[in-house]
């Protein structure tokens, strides 16, 4: 019996029970649905997160004050720390420094409110951050010796504050009931769920510190961001950063109170994340085309019950053992080849239909469907069924024909 023929009796003997054959299938095309879902949006929301952090700049660090059982008597992280690091003699390697004051606000206007990420910040912060501006102008020098009260708004709090991201300049909202005006509105840079950057307010650093975010050193800050020169200028640039910070606050090597990041860091931290989401999600849905397996070994030793005379009288016109093996085996496949080609469809529709609910939710995220999933899911699933088939096959094969032709 040659593979063409094979192919045909098996397809007329599926046919023979529609329902029961498309049942099985239908457990395949869960399975394999499932895992070319689940993989390509891992994937999508990995690409994500990935370009939301290599869009802030390959060639950005990013320095915290170290605090834990495990530091002695830790030092924050203050201004004259950020002076000292952006001196060109010190670090020749550093490009500019901005530090940063962070923490949460509500910010109100005509009824309307929302809590946001607040950020005090320098002049020097544009530069370091790339921040562009839909309209009007960054924070100045002026602005922080005077402690004014001016504010940029993210366009996702221009939105919820006043319905729209234009002619906003002049305009006054209060920013934990103190009044702040606004002089410029910030481009949109995208981001993802919790942190979206177009969800914050900007305002000098030196009005954070005295009214909204006081800290117990007056020139502690947060964060301190240090533009590196160029990329290939990361690492000579954090070592500059170290030893600066370590003669400064008279720490050992091996003690430090500070930490310095890259993006490097954070791509790795994101990547080793989301794959770890990816394999199990992945490990998840790949369990659904177990069970399609077990309902295709389940509906093949149904078959060969059912069909026990038909298996003795072909024996006993002469058909071998391996003809009757091939033949239960290629139905099996039939199966699970069906429902994988059926499964990538409806995969990739599931992929495509998250990918547009994200989208409108604000999440974007664009699901990864390449080839090396599909075939993964594909081969994976006619694994399934050759496995799975491979017991009621052989059970038919090794039925005697005397016997056979006896069953009832």
């Amino acid at each position: 019996m040659n593979v063409g023929q094979s192919f045909l009796e098996a397809l007329e003997s599926l046919s023979a029970n529609k329902l029961r054959s498309s049942l099985t299938i239908l457990g395949i095309v869960i399975g394999v649905a499932a895992v070319i879902a689940m993989i390509s949006i891992g994937r999508g929301a990995e690409n994500q997160i990935t370009g939301s952090i290599q869009g802030i700049g390959t060639n950005l660090l990013f320095v915290f004050s170290r605090r834990g059982e495990e530091v002695r008597n830790p030092e924050p992280i203050t201004l004259n720390d950020a002076s000292a690091i952006a001196d060109p003699f010190q670090a020749p390697s550093v490009a500019g420094v901005a530090p940063v004051l962070q923490g949460n606000a509500s910010v109100s206007y005509a009824g309307e409110s929302t809590i946001t990420v607040l950020s005090g910040v320098t002049p020097e912060y544009q530069q370091v951050r790339n921040i562009e501006l839909d309209e009007g102008e960054f924070i100045t020098t002026e602005h922080l010796l005077g402690r004014a009260s001016v504010v940029l708004l993210g366009t996702d709090v221009a939105e919820a504050l006043f319905g729209r991201t234009a002619g906003l300049v002049g305009e006054t909202v209060r920013v934990e009931n103190q009044p702040f005006r606004v002089i410029g509105v910030l481009s949109p840079r995208g981001g993802s769920g919790l942190t979206s950057e177009d969800d914050q307010i900007i305002i000098p650093l030196s009005t954070a510190q005295t009214r909204l975010l006081r800290r117990s050193d007056r020139d502690e800050v947060d964060m301190l961001l240090v533009q590196a020169v160029s990329a290939s200028a990361v690492p000579q640039a954090t070592e500059e950063i170290a030893q600066i910070l370590r003669t400064r606050h008279r720490t050992e090597i091996g003690a430090d109170d500070f930490t310095i990041l890259s993006q490097q860091d954070f791509l790795n931290t994101a990547a080793t994340i989301t794959n770890v989401l990816t394999i199990f999600l992945g490990g998840i849905a790949a369990i659904s085309l177990l069970v399609g397996g077990i309902g295709i070994m389940n509906i093949m030793l149904v078959s060969v019950t059912e069909r026990t005379r038909e298996i003795g009288l072909r024996k006993a016109l002469g058909a071998r053992r391996m003809d009757i093996l091939i033949q239960f085996l290629t139905e099996s496949a039939v199966l699970s080849g069906i429902g994988g080609v059926i499964g990538i469809a409806l995969g990739w529709t599931i992929s495509y239909v998250v990918g547009r609910i994200a989208a409108a939710s604000g999440t974007p995220i664009e699901p990864a469907i390449s080839l090396d999933i599909i075939l993964l899911a594909t081969l994976f699933s006619t694994a399934v069924g050759l496995f799975f088939g491979l017991y009621p096959a052989n059970r038919a094969a090794s039925l005697e024909p005397v016997e056979a032709l006896r069953y009832e």
